[in-house]
């Protein structure tokens, strides 16, 4: 039996003003996102992979439609709620880090916790630790982001966006920065995160390893979805 959907979009549709130019980036989006799902949005430049990420997450809002979470709305819901939501239940990861090189790996690491409130400095550290250890890089906790390779700043990254454990993991080409070798391990590290975690993953990507090892393509073009494809694991 089908699982509720986590995610429904539902009619999502974005315009932008640019000048007196209308651009539109989504033109009627439907989808639904079931949890562990492993998923890569594909298309070309400007297809509207980027402004679907960023209104799942809410750093956008559509100018039509809606976007459910586990059968909320997102827009009906308040300020302090859709703050919950992203606290709570989304992280992204960016194809540039985005670290703090003035704080450490485990400083790092624990920002979403200081953000989120309630943690002891000893809990904040031993979740960090526990989710550099995941990521192959507990041996760098005390290490400053200069002092690594482009790798291992992305798997700082992404134990960033896994220490609050959240339901979703929005992925903005984050093997863009990185050489094929390292982007396969960054790939294969997700999927076994995904895999053990059931923690799902929404990539936006041109990279076609990413592509390859996706249980789900959805192709954008026009901000239309042109093509919905499904793999067994």
């Amino acid at each position: 039996m089908a699982q509720m959907a986590i995610l429904s979009l539902s009619g999502l549709k974005k315009l932008y003003k640019k000048g007196e130019i209308e651009v539109t980036a989504l033109a009627g989006v439907d989808l639904e996102i079931e949890k562990a799902e492993f998923c890569a949005i594909v298309g070309p430049s400007g297809s509207g992979k980027t402004t679907l990420l960023n209104i799942i997450g809410c750093l956008d809002s559509p100018s039509e439609g809606t976007v459910r979470y586990l059968g909320k709305e997102l827009k009906a819901l308040g300020e302090k709620d859709l703050s919950s939501y992203r606290r709570e239940h989304i992280s992204f990861i960016f194809q540039s880090y985005n670290l703090i090189p003035v704080l450490t790996v485990a400083e790092n690491v624990e920002i979403p916790l200081d953000i989120a409130g309630g943690f002891t400095s000893a809990q904040k550290r031993a979740k960090a630790m526990e989710i550099l250890a995941a990521v192959g890089i507990a041996d760098k906790a005390d290490r400053y982001p200069r002092e690594l390779s482009g790798g291992q700043e992305q798997r700082v990254a992404i134990a960033r966006a896994l220490v609050k454990d959240p339901v979703v993991v929005l992925a903005d080409e984050p093997t863009a920065n990185l050489d094929s070798h390292t982007a396969e391990e960054i790939v294969k590290l997700m999927k076994k995160i995904n895999r053990d975690r059931g923690t799902t993953f929404i990539f936006s990507t041109h990279d076609k390893m990413i592509m390859a090892e996706a249980l789900r393509v959805i192709e954008l073009r026009d901000g239309l979805v042109t093509k919905d494809e499904r793999r067994s694991t």
